[in-house]
């Protein structure tokens, strides 16, 4: 009964269900949208969450379809977060890096699968995928936002932990801001070379080779102090996948100096 099924259902999901058709209609063979609404179908998150899922994979994949057509892939960049990850290193770093064109997608560490978490400071984020979902696809870089406790739980994900040093063996980019140089790389020997961190006592002891700078590039890894170099942190993310003179025109617009 259409007037039942409407009448029960929460005022996004009578916005977004036509859409969704729209999308299943169009997915064909896209498997990543198809996963996407088997699991919201299945899943006992709310209905607003599933949308979501179903429309960042409807997005991701036909984005990655469209820059293949035209020989323009984006790098494609993840940002793992936990309960008690700080939420302006997170916003600067899936912002910057979206405005330079990079498909940043972010994923939840959590055991239990929930994507919603609770940030530092209170604010919550919603997660794309969850890093068990993250860890089949390949990934230009991957960059862990600080915050305490949150760095410590990236750092005993052993999902996570398996991805960062695949990235590493690989020679593939990878950073680091606030706690997490410390707290999340260094005790899995990810930040041997010089690196920095937040400027407190415990966190400097813990690095093998701790330098000062507002942001420090050692090969393949750059690390970063805090909330304050959050956004120079992330235009060097940037000018490492695109040039320096790209990294400079969005930091222009953004009105930053570097």
């Amino acid at each position: 009964d259409n007037n039942s099924l409407w009448g029960d259902m929460p005022h996004v999901a009578r916005i977004s269900l036509p859409l969704l058709c729209l999308v299943w209609r169009s997915a064909g063979n896209n498997h990543g949208v198809q996963a996407a609404f088997s699991r919201a179908s299945t899943s006992s998150r709310p209905l607003s969450l599933s949308i979501h899922r179903v429309g960042r994979a409807f997005l991701s994949n036909s984005g990655r379809a469209m820059s293949a057509s035209t020989s323009e892939v984006a790098p494609r960049v993840l940002v793992p977060i936990a309960d008690d990850s700080e939420e302006i290193e997170t916003t600067c770093i899936t912002d910057t890096l979206t405005r330079f064109g990079a498909s940043v997608v972010v994923a939840s560490v959590k055991a239990d699968g929930e994507l919603v978490c609770k940030m530092s400071r209170g604010v919550k984020f919603l997660a794309d995928v969850t890093i068990a979902d993250a860890s089949k696809e390949e990934w230009d870089y991957i960059v862990c936002p600080g915050g305490m406790p949150g760095a410590k739980h990236l750092s005993d994900c052993e999902t996570l932990i398996d991805m960062l040093k695949k990235q590493k063996a690989a020679e593939k980019k990878y950073a680091a801001i606030c706690a997490a140089p410390a707290v999340t790389l260094t005790p899995h020997g990810l930040a041997d070379d010089p690196a920095t961190c937040y400027p407190a006592p415990a966190f400097l002891e813990a690095l093998k080779n701790p330098v000062e700078g507002d942001v420090v590039v050692s090969g393949n890894v750059v690390t970063s102090k805090g909330p304050g170099t959050a956004l120079k942190f992330a235009l060097q993310l940037g000018e490492e996948l695109y040039g320096k003179e790209k990294a400079d025109q969005i930091a222009a617009e953004m009105l930053v100096s570097r």
